[in-house]
């Protein structure tokens, strides 16, 4: 996620990295050179399309709010999913501290070491499932061999970690070391996890109906790809300059929606999670008095 503090607004006209300019910007050259051409064989064309700027300025507006409904969705998903990531910090700390000053175990313990070490291999299981990619790396760090050789062929790699954290909870039950109401406590956290993975996967299975987004990028780009025969006549050579300008502005929306409805992915805008499972993975060590890995130390918290 690229997240920079407030530049002056002439330097904000230049900015490149975290625009969605480098990605439209193949189709507005495209536009571009159409309307020059449109320009130039204005009076050759075999059939000059009869078109005014009115219609363009009302279907507009209408195509205007449509994709402000549509990138209104597209940031309820991102913002959606910022919301159950923030929950997790929340959550996973909460679980530590009850772990640390709920149960009889000191805080540098193999018992304490094994369920903080569970709930940071979770976290990070949590954002592979997300995006699709190999966790196998990051619990290997935190999982002793066999657990991680376990859940190598385990699709659902954070669920079984929190049943492994209520397993480890519910012995401790039966040897007398937690009461039942702490392990009620445990348990309604436990509870909010869970509604934090299924949330997330709920996001993650659930897009944007695909028919609903087509018929927005269908009508984008024919709205743009008529505005030359609307425009030529009356303002001439800067029809392609005016005709560009407009076409960033819709096009935009549209690339900007895409890019942030599927917030856990690894474009430039969706979610920094590589950055908050490293905020996690440092709390939760800390509250155990461990030392920071190497990798948390040497990159910090920078969203990027």
């Amino acid at each position: 996620m690229i997240q920079r503090k407030n530049e002056n607004w002439f330097r904000m006209l230049f900015i490149w990295q975290g625009s969605v300019l480098p990605k439209i910007l193949p189709r507005l050259a495209l536009l571009f050179m159409f309307t020059v051409a449109v320009v130039y064989f204005k009076n050759d064309l075999f059939y000059k399309i009869p078109l005014n700027p009115a219609p363009f300025t009302l279907f507009g507006i209408a195509l205007a709010l449509f994709l402000g409904f549509r990138n209104t969705a597209s940031y309820d998903r991102f913002w959606e999913g910022r919301k159950l990531w923030g929950a997790l910090l929340n959550d996973t700390r909460s679980l530590a501290r009850q772990f640390l000053s709920l149960s009889p175990y000191e805080r540098d313990s193999k018992e304490t070491t094994a369920f903080i070490n569970l709930l940071i291999a979770l976290v990070y299981a949590l954002k592979h499932q997300l995006r699709k990619t190999d966790a196998g790396t990051d619990l290997y760090k935190y999982l002793d061999a066999n657990t991680a050789l376990e859940l190598s062929d385990v699709h659902f790699k954070p669920v079984i970690l929190m049943n492994k954290l209520a397993a480890m909870l519910k012995e401790a039950r039966q040897k007398g070391e937690i009461d039942s109401i702490t392990l009620v406590a445990f348990d309604q956290n436990l509870d909010k996890l869970s509604d934090i993975i299924g949330g997330c996967e709920r996001l993650a299975s659930t897009p944007i109906p695909y028919t609903y987004k087509l018929m927005l990028h269908r009508t984008v780009y024919l709205y743009c790809f008529l505005l030359p025969f609307g425009f030529v006549d009356s303002l001439a050579w800067m029809t392609p300059v005016v005709v560009t300008f407009i076409a960033y502005t819709f096009v935009g929306f549209e690339a900007i929606a895409d890019e942030i409805e599927e917030p856990f992915g690894l474009e430039p805008n969706d979610l920094p999670l590589d950055t908050i499972t490293r905020m996690i993975e440092s709390t939760l060590l800390e509250m155990t008095g461990r030392p920071m890995p190497e990798h948390i130390a040497e990159t910090g918290f920078i969203l990027t």
